[in-house]
């Protein structure tokens, strides 16, 4: 997928371009239904859909007391839009300045970047622009003048329930797993590199490799059954969120992930995930040999549940 960092490299693509515009953190089911209706349309014209996103999220800069946390880094989203078939996607960063720049003037950074806009896409309700003042009335109003259309695409419910970042973020804090996959039409990971540790897991005989991981939100601490993708595999694991209050770490969150049956080097490499079932708490042990034995029966149970999903690899 290319990556484009401002608004001028939108002039380099030279077919008919449908933006599909939003911060999409999360990339849940409403968001692809915004990037799918792009990809359409765009498909209809014989032109090309680009995804229009924003570093950081725009509440970093708006409301820096308020940021929320994260579904998904930026390089995940970017991920996620390369996996919904995006072949372009512009980020523009977000900062003061950019903040302060009036709706109507944003659009028109768009229309003369981009000789052949032909329309945009967005989510129901989506506001942006100095003091949120753009909308969809305004983008109408403009593409009447500038040549392009605007779609607004409807929410995606899901029964009486309206799919949406705040609500899967809830989700996810109060660990209910179901609902968050339901609503992002996958199930939550979490990404970073793999980092050194202190090397007890391999010494306990059950290795783990120890994730630097991003800015994203993380749900209670406990042991899940995992999904890992990593070096174009994907394997299964069992994975330990939390400070490891046993061997007397600090509070530092950290999120530690044993692969079955792997013996290869991870280190340096960036690796994602999948967070499939929560197995249990986590919870201080009298002492490491205890620690051992119940991951042991942590394995045992992760296997269990791979063998009923007919994953056993």
């Amino acid at each position: 997928m290319r990556i484009l960092h401002s608004i001028d490299e939108l002039g380099e693509i030279g077919d008919l371009v449908v933006l599909a515009a939003g911060v999409f953190d999360g990339v849940h089911l409403g968001h692809q239904a915004v990037l799918r209706t792009a990809q359409s349309a765009a498909r209809e014209i014989g032109g090309t859909a680009v995804a229009l996103t924003f570093d950081p999220h725009p509440a970093a800069v708006l409301r820096p007391s308020e940021v929320p946390q994260l579904l998904t880094s930026t390089e995940s989203k970017l991920s996620l839009f390369e996996s919904l078939g995006i072949e372009n996607t512009l980020v523009v960063r977000f900062d003061a300045d950019f903040a302060a720049t009036e709706a109507s003037d944003f659009i028109l950074q768009l229309t003369r970047a981009t000789p052949h806009l032909a329309g945009i896409c967005i989510g129901r309700g989506w506001m942006f622009g100095k003091n949120r003042s753009g909308n969809a009335s305004l983008l109408r109003e403009m593409g009447q003048g500038n040549g392009f259309f605007t779609t607004e695409v409807e929410p995606f419910k899901i029964g009486d329930a309206v799919v949406s970042s705040t609500l899967i973020r809830k989700a996810l804090l109060e660990g209910d797993l179901r609902t968050a996959e339901t609503m992002l039409g996958r199930n939550y990971s979490l990404s970073g590199v793999v980092l050194p540790g202190a090397q007890l897991g391999r010494k306990l005989g059950f290795p783990t490799a120890n994730l630097g991981l991003n800015n994203e939100l993380l749900p209670p601490n406990g042991v899940y059954v995992v999904r890992v993708n990593a070096s174009g595999q994907s394997l299964n694991g069992v994975a330990n969120l939390g400070t490891r209050p046993t061997i007397g770490e600090n509070s530092k969150r950290v999120l530690e992930v044993h692969i079955l049956d792997f013996s290869g080097d991870l280190y340096g490499q960036k690796i994602d995930v999948q967070l499939l079932e929560f197995l249990r708490p986590e919870i201080p042990f009298e002492n490491v040999n205890a620690l051992k034995i119940q991951i042991s029966k942590d394995v045992d149970a992760t296997r269990e549940c791979f063998a009923e999903m007919g994953h056993t690899r």
